[in-house]
């Protein structure tokens, strides 16, 4: 029986970035992980459908070729290929994460772990073979799991959740997504380009409903031209088979409609994932389904913290990882307080669509006196010269403190680090003026948008 100063329960984001940490801080560290090492994010989520993603935008600019004077006639594309690519990449990331692991000597163990107490955990390996570890520290980072919707019909052939979608070995005809969240919203943008006639189907109002609404909306137009349909205020009653194909019955306020497809998507959501740990027997409190944390990322156990999605905040990998650092400096016996203020937030659409700070729903409510400020991308040279003129940035402001800054169009989640960085430090819409910013470049466009606030 070994002794060591922390034990990670879950090798995803939050789980290694943890592990990372208390190495370079003089921590000794075993991360215990049942499945592959990277979690979700990079085995069945952000990495996978990325590298699909990154077919979908230069299939995008292929389309567009004509309008640069080249010509591409009779160009098709090989999925098992594309499919290829994704696995290449996944391992590619795995390999070098393991090295990370080796590099930064932390024992990963693959296993089931149990906490019997504080203090103690008990880790079962594939085999049924038994290790107890005493630890000074545990975190667990467990993550979360897709939620299933209860729809008669959910269990009906072709109906497949994202990881299933991950793994097609050919293409349907046609899809339906059921969920207008970020998952939803990628994979209706992945599929339309392979030539999947996409329908997408939500529930609330609008698409992306924590996004800013103005963004959002244009989003739900840009989707639309390219052919996406997408039906709001919408519920699923049932669904079943029939000759090889599913129907699908939605009813909104004012009728009932049946579609057709030959596979149906589910991307409702995720919830936080405890797996098998017997959180109620050690007395660890929840708050609904998720482990109650407070800033320091402790649970209301001594020496038991807990990150990223099973803590039921901000699901994002660079959440997790940002939580993992928080409880691995608090160990350490540094103070550090986890922030979600300032939470950049991304969509992988094409265009893109990126968002830190507050919405201009969320800023009315909080503040009588705002400033919004826009500038769409078609007034910008970089923009024009690359042929993605499509979209905004939106800044949201209090006199000429930034509130929030949201951007639909090419790069979005790479532009928003200014907005991240600004809102972090307090930064007025003339500091960001008053800083150059290169020509041409799509980074012009925040100081274009800046300058309207100050001019309002």
């Amino acid at each position: 029986m070994s002794r060591i100063d922390i034990v990670i329960i879950g090798g995803g984001p939050g789980g290694y970035a943890s592990a990372i940490k208390a190495t370079r801080l003089g921590l000794k560290a075993v991360l215990v992980e049942k499945d592959k090492l990277g979690g979700v994010c990079l085995n069945k989520g952000c990495i996978p459908t990325k590298a699909l993603i990154a077919v979908a935008e230069r299939l995008h600019y292929i389309q567009k070729a004509r309008e640069f004077g080249i010509q591409v006639a009779n160009y098709s594309f090989d999925f098992p290929a594309i499919m290829e690519r994704k696995d290449r990449t996944i391992r590619r990331l795995s390999s070098d994460l393991s090295q990370l692991m080796e590099i930064n000597k932390i024992r990963v163990i693959k296993g089931e772990a149990q906490i019997i107490e504080p203090g103690l955990v008990e880790i079962t390996d594939p085999a049924g073979e038994k290790d107890l570890i005493k630890t000074k520290n545990i975190i667990i980072a467990t993550g979360s799991k897709a939620v299933k919707p209860t729809i008669p019909g959910i269990n009906s052939e072709g109906i497949i959740t994202s990881e299933e979608a991950l793994s097609l070995n050919e293409l349907p005809f046609k899809i339906i997504i059921i969920g207008g969240g970020v998952i939803g919203i990628e994979f209706a943008n992945i599929f339309k380009a392979l030539g999947v006639e996409i329908i997408v189907i939500e529930m609330l109002p609008r698409i992306l409903s924590p996004i800013d609404e103005e963004i959002a909306l244009g989003l739900t137009q840009i989707l639309k031209q390219k052919g996406i349909e997408i039906l709001t205020d919408c519920n699923v009653e049932v669904m079943k088979e029939t000759d090889q194909r599913l129907e699908v019955l939605i009813s909104t306020t004012e009728e009932e409609r049946i579609l057709e497809s030959e596979k149906v998507l589910l991307t409702t959501g995720r919830i936080p994932d405890i797996g098998n740990l017997n959180v109620k027997k050690l007395g660890i409190e929840l708050k609904e389904k998720a482990i109650k944390v407070n800033k320091k990322m402790e649970t209301n156990i001594p020496g038991i913290y807990a990150i990223g999605d099973v803590v039921g905040k901000i699901m994002l990998a660079h959440v997790a990882t940002r939580e993992g650092i928080v409880a691995v400096e608090n160990i350490s016996g540094r103070r550090a307080l986890m922030n979600y203020k300032v939470v950049p937030n991304c969509v992988f659409s094409i265009p893109e669509v990126a968002s830190v700070g507050l919405t201009e729903e969320e800023a009315r409510r909080k503040n009588k006196n705002i400033k919004i400020s826009r500038f769409p991308f078609r007034y910008n040279s970089k923009a024009l010269i690359i042929g993605e003129t499509e979209g905004m940035i939106k800044i949201i402001a209090n006199g000429d403190r930034l509130l929030g800054m949201h951007i639909l169009g090419v790069h979005a989640s790479d532009l928003i680090a200014e907005g991240a960085l600004a809102l972090s430090l307090g930064a007025t819409a003339r500091e960001i003026i008053n800083t150059i910013h290169a020509h041409p470049t799509l980074a012009e466009i925040i100081a274009n948008v800046a300058e309207r606030i100050i001019e309002s």
